[in-house]
């Protein structure tokens, strides 16, 4: 017997964005934000967790190789302050390759729970190695024995060769919590330009960017822009 082929077009046709049984659509007032994007940041951060956003602190992270080709992946934000908003990799994974030729990414996080969005981008600095360390060593047992397990993006040969790595890392990682990973690697981008978008349900979504002014006295300008 043969199986039922789905139609890609008419599953897509089918499903709704922003469903009033999932969704909620706050309402947004650009003028009451505040001056500097980390604040709305953090705030909208927050709202996302308590309305149950699923893994709000995943982000969708855009670079570009050396021949300017773009690449992009979901890896999860570490943290962000007025250093920069922070995530890690090992230092020889493809987008760390990436970073060490062009140091300019993207990040894009997204909150259908309550129809919003993140763009960030800037500049990316490699953060001091001891900070790279203590960043891995506060999170989960799992995530430094991935970490050690290492060979991010290389190719692999079987996956009975990747369950023999993984199984000594995890031994090690339980018998030697500080284990050092050299190639694990903080990164930090400072964004030129932050902006947020607020979803509507008559579609007049709201969109505020904030750009870094030139002089660093005069710190972010705003400005709305057609949705």
């Amino acid at each position: 017997m043969g199986t039922e082929q789905t139609d890609l077009h008419e599953l897509l046709r089918s499903l709704r964005v922003w469903d009033p049984a999932v969704t909620a659509l706050p309402p947004f007032d650009p003028a009451t934000a505040p001056a500097d994007p980390l604040a709305l940041f953090t705030r909208w951060f927050a709202e996302a967790v308590a309305a149950g956003q699923s893994e709000p602190h995943t982000v969708s992270l855009a670079t570009a190789d050396a021949e300017g080709l773009p690449d992009v992946r979901v890896v999860m934000l570490h943290g962000a302050d007025e250093d920069g908003w922070s995530f890690a990799t090992h230092a020889g994974s493809r987008k760390g390759r990436h970073l060490a030729a062009r140091p300019y990414a993207a990040l894009a996080f997204y909150w259908p729970v309550l129809g919003r969005q993140v763009r960030v981008r800037g500049p990316v600095a490699v953060a001091p190695a001891e900070e790279a360390r203590a960043d891995l060593h506060a999170r989960s047992a799992g995530a430094l024995a991935a970490a050690l397990t290492g060979r991010q993006s290389e190719e692999l040969g079987s996956p009975a060769e990747l369950a023999r790595a993984s199984e000594a890392a995890w031994e090690r990682a339980g018998r030697e919590p500080d284990a050092p990973v050299p190639s694990w690697t903080l990164y930090r981008l400072r964004p030129d330009e932050v902006e947020f978008f607020q979803g509507d349900a008559r579609r007049r979504h709201v969109r505020l960017s904030y750009r870094r002014a030139e002089d660093a006295e005069d710190g972010w300008r705003t400005r709305l822009l057609w949705p």
